[in-house]
């Protein structure tokens, strides 16, 4: 018998590995020269969508018996809070040391003249969050077991 793994700690060693995940996709369009290109960062969605998705595959094969909705719902939430939130802190660190890039988004972003580093670590994190709630809300509708009993 496999031994059976809390929510907690998967969503601790998932949420880690995501976030690392996160932070070397960052650093490596930046090394590439990439960096300045906005929209690439659209793709921090499928490496959340790994994490997560990794995190509930791991968590049903080690508790098969206790897999049910609420508990799949609670660990995509947590892992993607786990990743997501350190992420938020790096951004705003690599924003206050890179000033050229802060003002490179304050130029070239519509509502620019409105960003601090506070402020997009801030989006970052809510739009992770956000991203991973709903991540985890589509997963769970497709791992979910049917618990109805026709009468």
């Amino acid at each position: 018998m496999k031994n059976k793994d809390s929510i907690e700690s998967v969503a601790i060693r998932y949420g880690v590995i995501t976030f690392l995940g996160l932070v070397a996709y960052f650093m490596i369009m930046k090394w590439v020269g990439l960096f300045e290109i906005h929209e690439l960062r659209g793709l921090n969605f499928f490496i959340l969508l790994a994490g997560i998705g990794y995190a509930l595959k791991h968590y049903k094969e080690k508790n098969k018996d206790d897999f049910v909705y609420f508990h799949g719902l609670s660990l995509g939430l947590l892992t993607s809070l786990v990743a997501i939130i350190p992420f938020g802190v790096f951004i705003f660190f690599y924003l206050v040391i890179d000033v050229s890039f802060m003002q490179n988004l304050i130029e070239n972003e519509p509502f620019g003249r409105y960003f601090n580093p506070f402020i997009l670590s801030f989006l970052v994190a809510f739009e992770g969050i956000f991203s991973g709630a709903l991540m985890s809300f589509g997963f769970m509708q497709y791992m979910r077991k049917s618990h109805m009993v026709a009468s």
